[in-house]
């Protein structure tokens, strides 16, 4: 156990050279040693270390604080970071070193690194965080930072992006780890993952175990939606785009129940339907987005001028002269409802 005390002291000591070869002997000799060897490694201290250490434990706290060192201020400009992350995808799988980890705040300097890469050195860096990430996705305190960042948008990105085998593997599988856990689920619907899993399914990869994973979390998705609520199922519809006359649509309760659930994030919702009046090709959806944004003008106190706010009318106005009979019909609604206001668009048949 030589090797690990006076490694550790020339982390913190040395040129660049020193310190990474020390760190990747560390990250080696320490994630490969039998686990029912964890002895007392020979006093050393290192020389801005508080206290000396003992044990394997202690070695591993000292070379988390050195690794998140890195993260937020690399003693090597290019370097540093690739080190630190690629010795983390090697010791993570430590519960120690997990627990000292979340505690230093290192995710909030791990999360930022994952984004879309384009050059073989930066694909390395993403494969290796995002491995990171699914090994920290099976820890409780973890999941609870994961939970409240930015990581659920930041994976889908990359996945939608990368045509690199391993880097959509390994983010697949730590979708998979997180979708029964808190609301990590309807983020995923949110999101469009639901469609992104078909589209990744539909290309041709050679790994099997991705393939196996892909199913599991389309059937997990599917679940998911299941258990959403009708408002939840109505914000998937709206948000991948995909509108169609499912029941919810021409049933008042729905309107009436859900009416206030309109407001949530700056009326989000509202706001997508009026888009897809403006880009969608599909006749089906222009005619429902029409309606449903009649029906938000009938049932919602301020919806007329909401919706004139929004710039519903325009939108609207221009599928009058639409070639499809069902789009121009409800779009016809959609207006009378925007000049009449509630207490007279109530009389009009539906």
């Amino acid at each position: 156990m030589l090797i690990i005390s006076f490694s550790f002291r020339l982390l913190w000591k040395g040129n660049w050279f020193i310190q990474e070869k020390s760190c990747k002997i560390l990250a080696l000799v320490v994630s490969a040693r039998p686990k029912n060897q964890d002895a007392i490694v020979a006093n050393g201290e290192a020389s801005n270390s508080k206290k000396p250490f003992t044990t394997i434990d202690d070695v591993l706290k000292g070379l988390v604080e050195w690794l998140c060192a890195q993260l937020k201020k690399p003693s090597h400009p290019s370097r540093g970071i690739p080190v630190a992350v690629n010795c983390l995808a090697a010791l993570l799988k430590e519960p120690v070193v997990r627990s000292s980890f979340v505690q230093a705040d290192g995710l909030k300097l791990l999360i930022p690194l994952i984004s879309p890469a384009s050059t073989q050195q930066s694909i390395q860096l993403l494969y290796e965080t995002c491995l990171c990430v699914w090994l920290l996705s099976y820890y409780e305190p973890a999941i609870e930072y994961l939970a409240t960042s930015r990581t659920l948008p930041r994976l889908v990105d990359v996945v939608k992006s990368s045509t690199k085998e391993k880097v959509v593997r390994v983010v697949v599988l730590t979708f998979k780890n997180l979708l029964s856990k808190g609301t990590f689920g309807a983020q995923m619907v949110d999101l469009g993952l639901p469609q992104i899993v078909q589209n990744l399914k539909a290309q041709a990869w050679s790994d099997e175990d991705l393939l196996e994973a892909l199913n599991q979390l389309e059937d997990g998705l599917k679940d998911n939606i299941k258990k959403l609520s009708s408002f939840d199922k109505y914000k998937q519809e709206v948000l991948l785009g995909h509108l169609d006359w499912s029941p919810m649509h021409k049933d008042p309760l729905f309107w009436r129940d859900n009416i206030a659930s309109f407001e949530e994030n700056d009326f989000q919702i509202l706001r997508v339907l009026i888009t897809i009046l403006d880009t969608s090709n599909d006749p089906r959806a222009l005619a429902v987005a029409c309606f449903d944004l009649s029906q938000f003008i009938q049932h919602h106190p301020a919806g007329r001028i909401i919706a004139t706010d929004l710039k519903g009318k325009e939108r609207v106005m221009k599928l009058m002269s639409h070639e499809n009979s069902e789009v121009t019909k409800n779009a016809l609604l959609c207006i009378q409802r925007l000049f009449l206001g509630a207490k007279y668009a109530s009389f009009l048949q539906v």
